[in-house]
C-alpha cells in the first residue's frame, strides 16, 4: 500500500483552508487542521449576531489570479455571488469626498484655492522629491504632493497603525496603493488609462458572497471534511520536533502526539520559532521585533435601511477615534434584516489600550456618540450593538519588520525545509485574501509535486503564477521580500 503524505495545517483561515482543499485533490494525501478558535475564516469570517451578519474589515472578491477565481467558483455556486457596486468615500473636514479621488468632486469639497494648492504641491514635489523613499510618508507625498498627503493619507494611516507615518515602511504604501498617483487617478477619472490595465484600488464593481465571506470558508470546511480531513477546534500545536527520518513529531494542546511529513502554517510568523524550539539568537531577536495591530469592530443596528450608500467610509477626522465605517447592508442586503441596516465602526487598537478592555456597553456608547458627532447618524437611530475583538489582525510594517521577516524566512529555509509559512499572519505580510490563497496553493505544490516555488517572492500583481511554470526547475532561493 502506498504511503500517504501526512500534512498538518495550522489555522483555518483562507490560507489554511485553501491549503487543505488543494492538498486533498490528491488521494494519497491526508490532512489534519488545528484551529485555536471555534470558527473558520480567520479575519475573513462572517460573524452572526441575532440574525445580522458582520464582515470584519470588508472583503471584496476581486482578483487577477485566475486559479484563485476558479477556486471561489468551485466552492460556491454562481447564485451565491452578487455583483456589487463599489462605493467608498473619505470623511474629512465635515465633508465626504469620493475615493478614489475624483477631480470635480475633490474641487467642490476642497474649494478652488485648496485644490490649487494640491496641484501646486504635487508639481513642486516632482521638482524637490523626498530623498528617502523607505517610509510611508515620503513615498506617498512623492506621488500625491505634501498637501494632499496631509489631507487624505496621514491621519487615517496613523489611526490604523498607531504611530507616526514616517515610522511606517513604504512597503505598506506600495502594496496597498501600488501604481497609483495623482495624475493616474485624474486620468482614470476621465476614462484615460492603458488598454487592459486594472488598478485594484480603482475598481468600481466586485463580487461578494450574499451571506458574507464567511459563507465561502464555511462551505470550504464542509468540502475538506467530506474529503477526509480532520479538524480540531480550540486546539493548537504546542511543540514540534524534527526526527532523524525528517518527519515532524507534533504535540497538540489536547495531549495527542502525531507524526507528519509536512507542516503548512498560517499562524503568526513570530510564533513559529518558539514552536520549533529555536535556539538561534538572531531568530529569537527577529521574532521579538515583529508587531501586530489589533482590531475592534462595533456593529450598530440602525432603524432604517438607508443611512448612506457607501460600502464603507474612511474617517480622516482626527477628533474621533473610529477609522472606518462599514455599511453591511450595502455589501449585501442578505446581511441585515428588512427595514434596517447595520454599521460597523472599525477601531485599530492594541490589546493594552483602554478601549480594548472596556465593557462592550461602554464601547457601544462611544461608537454611537462618534457617529452622532460626525453627523452620519441621527439621535435615537441605534437599536442594538455588538462588539467583536480580533487580536493580531494586522502585521505591522515598521522599520524593523523587513529584516526580521527575512531572518526568520532564511532560518526556515535552511533548517525546516518541510515547514511552509503561508498567508497574512503566517508570512507577516499584509496580503489580500487572494494573495494568501496563492501562497497556500504553491506550498501544496511544493509538498506534493516537489515543485520549488519560492513563496516569499509571490506577488499577485506580478502574476507570479504565470511567470513561473509548474514544471520550472528553478530551485527555492534565499527568501527575498517584495520591494
Amino acid at each position: 500500500m502506498e504511503k500517504r503524505t501526512r500534512i498538518l495545517v495550522l489555522g483555518a483561515g483562507p490560507a489554511g483552508l485553501t491549503a487543505a482543499y488543494e492538498a486533498l485533490r490528491d488521494s494519497s494525501v491526508s490532512v489534519t487542521i488545528l484551529e485555536i478558535s471555534g470558527e473558520v475564516g480567520g479575519i475573513s469570517r462572517t460573524v452572526e449576531r441575532n440574525g445580522f451578519r458582520f464582515d470584519l474589515g470588508g472583503h471584496r472578491f476581486f482578483t487577477k489570479v485566475s486559479r484563485v477565481k476558479d477556486f471561489w467558483n468551485e466552492i460556491l455556486e454562481p447564485e451565491d455571488f452578487m455583483l456589487r457596486p463599489r462605493m467608498s468615500r473619505i470623511f474629512y473636514d465635515g465633508k465626504l469626498f469620493d475615493y478614489p479621488l475624483r477631480p470635480l468632486n475633490a474641487l467642490r469639497g476642497l474649494g478652488f484655492l485648496r485644490a490649487l494648492r494640491c496641484l501646486g504641491s504635487f508639481f513642486w514635489v516632482k521638482i524637490k522629491r523626498p530623498r528617502n523613499q523607505e517610509n510611508f510618508e515620503n513615498w506617498v507625498a512623492s506621488r500625491f504632493g505634501w498637501y494632499l498627503y496631509r489631507i487624505f493619507f496621514k491621519t487615517y494611516t496613523e489611526k490604523v497603525w498607531g504611530m507616526d507615518a514616517s515610522k511606517i515602511s513604504s512597503d505598506w504604501a506600495s502594496q496597498r496603493i501600488k501604481n497609483l498617483n495623482l495624475i493616474r487617478a485624474i486620468l482614470d477619472a476621465f476614462g484615460f488609462k492603458k488598454r487592459g490595465e486594472v488598478i485594484t484600488t480603482l475598481i468600481d464593481t466586485f463580487h461578494y458572497p450574499k451571506y458574507g465571506p464567511g459563507m465561502l470558508w464555511e462551505r470550504c470546511l464542509q468540502r475538506v471534511v467530506e474529503k477526509g480531513a480532520r479538524i480540531h477546534f480550540q486546539v493548537e500545536a504546542t511543540a514540534i520536533k524534527k526526527l532523524e527520518s525528517g518527519e515532524l513529531e507534533v504535540e497538540f494542546s489536547n495531549g495527542h502526539v502525531e507524526l507528519f511529513d509536512a507542516l503548512i502554517s498560517s499562524i503568526p510568523l513570530k510564533s513559529l520559532p518558539e514552536l520549533l524550539n529555536c535556539k538561534e539568537e538572531s531568530v529569537i531577536e527577529a521574532k521579538s521585533a515583529l508587531k501586530f495591530r489589533d482590531f475592534l469592530t462595533v456593529a450598530l443596528v440602525v432603524n432604517k435601511e438607508e443611512v448612506f450608500p457607501d460600502n464603507w467610509i474612511y474617517i480622516h477626522s482626527p477628533e474621533v477615534h473610529v477609522g472606518r465605517v462599514q455599511n453591511y447592508g450595502s455589501w449585501s442586503p442578505y446581511m441585515v434584516k428588512e427595514g434596517t441596516t447595520c454599521l460597523g465602526l472599525e477601531y485599530f487598537v492594541n490589546e493594552e489600550d483602554e478601549l480594548w478592555s472596556k465593557e462592550d456597553s461602554q464601547v457601544i456608547e462611544i461608537a454611537t456618540r462618534e457617529l452622532l458627532d460626525l453627523e452620519l447618524l441621527g439621535s435615537g437611530s441605534v437599536l442594538e450593538g455588538y462588539v467583536i475583538r480580533v487580536p493580531k489582525a494586522y502585521p505591522v510594517y515598521d522599520d524593523q519588520y523587513k529584516a526580521a521577516v527575512a531572518t526568520i524566512a532564511a532560518w526556515l529555509e535552511r533548517d525546516w525545509p518541510n515547514v511552509y509559512a503561508v498567508g497574512r499572519n503566517g508570512m507577516h505580510r499584509y496580503n489580500n485574501q487572494d494573495h494568501s490563497m496563492l501562497t497556500a496553493m504553491l506550498a501544496v505544490e511544493n509538498i506534493i509535486h516537489s515543485h520549488n516555488h519560492d513563496l516569499w517572492s509571490v506577488n499577485v500583481d506580478s502574476e507570479y503564477h504565470e511567470e513561473v511554470s509548474e514544471n520550472s526547475s528553478t530551485q527555492r532561493v534565499q527568501p527575498q521580500l517584495i520591494k
